[in-house]
């Protein structure tokens, strides 16, 4: 395993990321697919026992089961806390990103993980609702109070993540040091200006769905697993592009074929080709990080990268929202 650093900090993080969607109780439909608690231990004993000390979820995942199965599986085993990197994250609850919401949930995330802080907190979404200068001042709170060690952002707009940025900066606050994006050879709409801002500003690079929900890790577009057939909201945010894309994935899987490597190993090369610090993976079988950690060596050639991407064309946009949902949840996630 090779190993970075979350910037401005000195906590030690793998060059993969678990992603923790894939752990906790089915309480919505789309995500039969998750695995129980038994289950999450067998992946997160795995996944340490192959040197992968990053891991990533949200109050969200299994309504808050996807922590609490994280953190009893480390305390189960005995687990350090400072032989790990905990990342979690707040906005798809009541009260959004207000600073009463803030306070509420990281208390919540911190009892079900059962730990005293997180390494890594990171806003699930832009919150309309609410002032950015109130909850960058929140989130600076919490560093100051020790429940958190550095703040990160997922999928927004360009132009949000530098307001909030720089209302933190002017008010002296913490910033941002992480952007978890939606990312992957059949998602690139970031490149525009978010990953720019953020190559720019020292902000490393964490996506999800990098191998974008199994389509970059199969020749063919519909998949024979359970959650191939059962996961809803990787349906919503690719299915509607499947023609644009099938040039892509059998480039992916032409080069593959070349280097005597799996599709998702590519597709996982691509990534780091990119710059990217530690792709989420979201692993419902030991193989798959077996799969992904034996990638780490895998370079692919800038005429490769090129290749890889040459076919790409637009897509909407699927992450960043142009308004917070009636509901809890994002249409690609219901």
């Amino acid at each position: 395993m090779k190993y970075s650093y979350i910037p401005g900090t000195d906590i030690k993080i793998s060059k993969l990321a678990v992603g923790g969607m894939s752990f906790g109780k089915p309480v919505m439909k789309t995500y039969r697919w998750i695995l129980d608690e038994d289950q999450t231990d067998t992946m997160v004993q795995h996944a340490l026992n192959l040197g992968i000390n990053f891991f990533d979820t949200a109050n969200v995942y299994g309504a808050g089961t996807s922590e609490e199965f994280i953190g009893k599986s480390l305390k189960k085993h005995n687990i350090a806390r400072d032989q790990v990197a905990i990342a979690s994250k707040v906005y798809f609850n009541d009260g959004r990103l207000s600073k009463e919401a803030i306070n509420r949930e990281i208390d919540a995330t911190l009892k079900r993980l059962g730990t005293d802080y997180l390494d890594l907190y990171i806003i699930h979404r832009f919150d309309y609702d609410h002032p950015i200068e109130e909850t960058m001042e929140a989130l600076n709170n919490l560093i100051v109070e020790g429940k958190v060690r550095a703040i990160g952002a997922s999928a927004m707009y360009g132009y949000q993540f530098q307001n909030m940025q720089h209302v933190a900066e002017k008010n002296g606050w913490h910033k941002f040091v992480a952007m978890e994006d939606h990312y992957n050879l059949l998602y690139r709409e970031d490149e525009r200006e978010l990953i720019p801002i953020c190559k720019q500003d020292g902000v490393m690079l964490m996506p999800y769905s990098p191998l974008a929900g199994g389509h970059l890790a199969r020749p063919t577009w519909e998949g024979k697993s359970k959650r191939g057939e059962t996961d809803t909201s990787a349906q919503e945010k690719y299915d509607r592009a499947k023609k644009q894309d099938m040039p892509i994935v059998e480039r992916v899987a032409e080069l593959a074929e070349k280097h005597g490597v799996k599709m998702s190993q590519i597709a996982l090369a691509w990534e780091w080709a990119k710059g990217i610090t530690a792709p989420i993976v979201g692993a419902t079988k030991a193989q798959y990080l077996d799969d992904a950690v034996a990638t780490i060596d895998i370079e692919l050639t800038p005429d490769e990268v090129k290749y890889l991407e040459e076919p790409y064309t637009a897509h909407e946009i699927v992450g960043a929202l142009n308004e917070n949902p009636v509901g809890m949840l994002p249409r690609d996630v219901k």
